[in-house]
């Protein structure tokens, strides 16, 4: 699963700095190599390892331990603060009726299923969610969450004759206004480009979504924090959801792409959490 390496190794180094007897200069150094190694194995992007281990070495040998904490509590301490601004500070998010939701992402990030899964917990927990299809890119966009709406029984809409992702979500939006909680799906493609990157910044001015949250799929590694950076270009993103978390993901990736968005994430391997967070 995605994130137990991460995690299991970031146990370790921590597990045998609090042998350590003596906490000194070499001591330090060593325990940062061995973050940095962990880091770097689950796919962190290699620059911002670097930064962030920096600043824990820093902070490691110039801050003296507040109270009564050891050298090795605070090293500590220090490790789980510099990790916590890496994700970037969040708030709750509380979903109720009246909001617009709009997932972002390329083709295949899961964005549609995404879609789905946070319409049927918003449903579960007493809110009136509707769907709308803006994604006029990929043929069978329309229908994978249409079949999906009748599965969970709620209201869609979508145009499929439609190559004007706007128009349909501005018609889908007066459909279902006062009617409860709209999640759009919005187009993609296989990779970032120009045309994609004007579309969402054109889809997301025009709408003005209530939330703005960034679908990436758990295995894409390195490429995270890029893909992330071009989409908080192009519109604020809210939070990042990983999907497809229960294969061989290791998840690194999605640390930089919360760095790079200053937010934080669920995962979707289940049911979405409607406490997803962001700044």
């Amino acid at each position: 699963m995605a994130f137990e390496k991460l995690s299991s190794g970031l146990q370790v180094a921590i597990k045998n700095l609090r042998k350590a007897v003596i906490v000194d200069k070499k001591a330090v150094k060593e325990y940062i190599k061995e973050i940095q190694k962990v880091l770097i194995a689950s796919d962190v992007n290699v620059k911002l390892v670097f930064e962030l281990s920096k600043r824990i070495e820093e902070r490691g040998l110039l801050e003296k331990p507040p109270g009564m904490l050891t050298k090795n509590e605070n090293l500590i301490k220090i490790t789980y603060e510099e990790l916590v601004k890496l994700l970037g500070a969040g708030e709750k998010f509380d979903a109720r009726d009246g909001m617009k939701i709009l997932l972002v992402g390329t083709q295949g990030s899961g964005k549609t299923t995404t879609a789905a899964k946070l319409s049927r917990y918003f449903k579960k927990k007493g809110l009136n969610p509707k769907m709308i299809c803006a994604d006029t890119f990929r043929a069978a966009a329309y229908d994978q969450l249409k079949q999906l709406s009748e599965e969970i029984q709620v209201p869609f809409y979508g145009e499929p004759a439609s190559k004007d992702a706007l128009g349909i979500i501005k018609k889908g939006v007066e459909k279902f206004r006062g009617e409860g909680l709209i999640v759009i799906d919005s187009e993609g493609r296989h990779k970032l480009d120009v045309e994609l990157m004007r579309d969402i910044n054109r889809i997301y001015n025009a709408v003005r979504p209530d939330k703005t949250f960034l679908v990436l799929d758990g295995t894409i590694g390195q490429g995270a924090g890029e893909q992330a950076e071009a989409f908080r270009k192009s519109c604020q993103v809210d939070g990042v959801i990983l999907t497809k978390m229960d294969g061989s993901a290791k998840g690194g990736g999605a640390l930089s792409a919360c760095s790079a968005t200053n937010t934080l994430m669920t995962s979707r391997n289940s049911t979405p959490s409607a406490s997803c967070q962001g700044s």
